[in-house]
């Protein structure tokens, strides 16, 4: 189920897609979505691409308290 969430500021909307998409290039998932659109992917593959989206961001911020 699609969530319709507004982020506070437009840049940050743009910043998370971007964000997005490089995470799909790195899981391989890149050509498919370009062939196919997001609307085309299964459920475990976006569940990939958010799962490591949510890690990677937890990461840049443990990183950032360990400074």
């Amino acid at each position: 189920m699609a969530r319709n969430r507004k982020l506070l500021t437009p840049a940050a909307e743009q910043v998370m897609d971007q964000f997005k998409h490089e995470v799909a290039e790195e899981l391989g998932l890149a050509d498919k979505i370009a062939r196919q659109g997001w609307g085309e992917m299964t459920t475990r593959e976006c569940g990939r691409v958010g799962g490591t989206m949510v890690k990677k961001m937890v990461k840049m911020v443990q990183d950032h308290l360990d400074r």
